[in-house]
């Protein structure tokens, strides 16, 4: 694998589902692999567990880690073709690349949609433009339109967790008092196709993502009617894609005890941070149901995966 940028450059979920539990047993194993590697972290967007774990997970393999914040520390940079250079942007992303390439073998970038214009968003000008113009491997740490490492993550925990039978899984829109990205939701879409699960999408009319995203698969309207006998209950914001950036913050869609009693006793699941009393309530992201934590702990293990491939095709 050269780079990590969507859900779907996985060849087989289950296989690499199978392989990130296992690396988790012992996640020391490959510590040599990396010995003399170097990953560069760039962040154009505030991060947690995303820094955190993808750091955890490179010192695991053995590899030196360098992280630098755009938001204060970089240079604004240029990412059109034949741009004259005579306003806010100091360095172009052609020659950018290029340079970080001899300082790292191996690049992971985050990097927000603007929510200002969808069909910038989505051409995914930051990561698209590092893949084209760096000579390493990228990693996807979250981009415009997608986040993958968050989405091998949820694979991972939804698997540890998973009933015997054949599991519901239902993704659930929420209020949020500002404009987020269809990130974490287009990837969890994307994977949640890719496993063996009844699956539905449920959010209020004018929410729904892009269909190029969400093909088949089935979207109710009416929250208490999907959440009926699900094993799974993802949550998480997205602004409206047909009205771009669009949110609302009507708490009638806010995730209750009440709403999770209609369920089959499900896990509760948040790619965090959440705004508690806002998308769900303290009673629920604080019960036994509540698996929040233990996806937090399983994104060192999605990253330590992701680059464990990389790093084995480098060697390759």
């Amino acid at each position: 694998m050269n780079n990590y940028f969507s859900i779907k450059d996985i060849d087989s979920l289950d296989v690499w589902v199978n392989e990130a539990i296992e690396l988790k047993q012992n996640p020391l194993f490959n510590k040599v692999l990396g010995a003399d590697k170097t990953i560069g972290l760039l962040f154009f967007n505030p991060s947690l567990r995303t820094r955190l774990s993808t750091q955890k997970a490179a010192l695991n393999l053995g590899m030196n880690v360098i992280v630098m914040n755009f938001t204060g520390e970089g240079w604004s940079l240029e990412y059109g073709d034949g741009t004259v250079m005579d306003q806010g942007n100091s360095e172009h992303v052609k020659e950018a690349a290029q340079v970080v390439s001899q300082y790292c073998d191996v690049l992971a970038i985050r990097a927000f949609a603007k929510l200002e214009n969808r069909e910038d968003d989505y051409k995914e000008n930051v990561l698209k433009n590092f893949m084209v113009h760096a000579t390493i491997p990228v990693v996807n740490m979250e981009s415009a339109t997608g986040h993958p490492l968050q989405a091998l993550t949820d694979a991972i925990t939804i698997t540890e967790n998973k009933p015997i039978h054949k599991p519901k899984i239902v993704l659930s829109w929420a209020p949020h008092p500002k404009a987020l990205p269809q990130a974490v939701a287009n990837s969890f879409v994307e994977m949640v196709q890719q496993m063996e699960a009844d699956f539905v999408i449920t959010h209020p009319v004018g929410f729904e993502l892009a269909s190029h995203i969400t093909n088949e698969v089935p979207i109710d309207y009416n929250q208490e009617n999907a959440l009926k006998d699900a094993d799974f209950v993802y949550v998480k914001n997205w602004s409206s894609y047909t009205e771009y950036a669009k949110t609302s913050q009507d708490q009638n869609w806010r995730i209750t005890e009440e709403k999770m009693k209609l369920t089959n006793n499900a896990k509760f699941m948040h790619c965090l941070p959440v705004r508690r009393n806002v998308v769900v309530d303290d009673a629920v992201i604080d019960s036994d149901n509540s698996i929040v934590i233990e996806q937090a702990n399983n994104r060192t293990y999605a990253a330590q995966l992701v680059l464990k491939k990389i790093l084995e095709n480098i060697e390759g």
